[in-house]
């Protein structure tokens, strides 16, 4: 009798085994979704801004009308809400000094990276800034692929800013009061060609 009352109690002694399965389970899941978050975030929240401003990648066509457009410019280049970076890699490609203004992080990243392995770092640059707190003073040829609802606003903007003999592409939707002096494309891929009147 005594000996089982031993094995009870010393059964009873032994500590439990703690289970952190749950604990695992728990960090998994918060580690995958604080990652969507990081990467989808830079994405989604141009939708939540006062103008939203997609990233949508710009077409072969649509590049290329753009410097149609260019033809026989130089100085220097921006493309405001640059994306990938594919139209200031192709502007400084044609000797342009450019450069592209977008606030979503992992875009401008990508662009820098796709420069520097184009041996274009010098040419091309790219920074994390909101387009309407860039200035556009020393630009001679400005790019935008825009949304209808900002055109308005950035059209005061250009004017407010450029300086003499600039030159500006619209993409996509044309500004709004300021009559082009070329537009060539069709739908999507339509740019138009503005020299910017000074006030």
């Amino acid at each position: 009798m005594e000996s089982v009352l031993n094995e009870t109690s010393s059964t009873e002694r032994k500590p439990e085994k703690k289970s952190y399965t749950g604990y695992i389970i728990t960090g998994t899941l918060a580690g995958i979704v604080f990652g969507i978050h990081l990467i989808a975030g830079p994405f989604i929240t141009p939708a939540l801004r006062r103008v939203c401003l997609p990233f949508v990648p710009a077409s072969e066509e649509q590049v290329d009308n753009v410097f149609r457009m260019l033809k026989g410019r130089k100085g220097k280049f921006v493309d405001l809400g640059s994306g990938d970076g594919r139209l200031v890699r192709e502007a400084a490609k044609k000797s342009f000094t450019a450069h592209g203004v977008e606030m979503n992080v992992w875009l401008v990243l990508y662009s820098k990276f796709k420069a520097s392995r184009e041996g274009l770092s010098s040419k091309a640059t790219f920074s994390r800034t909101d387009l309407w707190k860039h200035s556009l003073q020393q630009y001679d040829n400005i790019v935008i692929f825009g949304v209808q609802s900002m055109m308005k606003e950035l059209e005061k903007k250009i004017i407010a800013e450029c300086k003499d003999d600039v030159r500006v592409v619209a993409c996509r939707f044309p500004l709004p009061n300021i009559e082009p002096e070329a537009e060539i494309g069709t739908g999507v891929d339509t740019v138009w060609l503005y020299k910017i009147p000074k006030m």
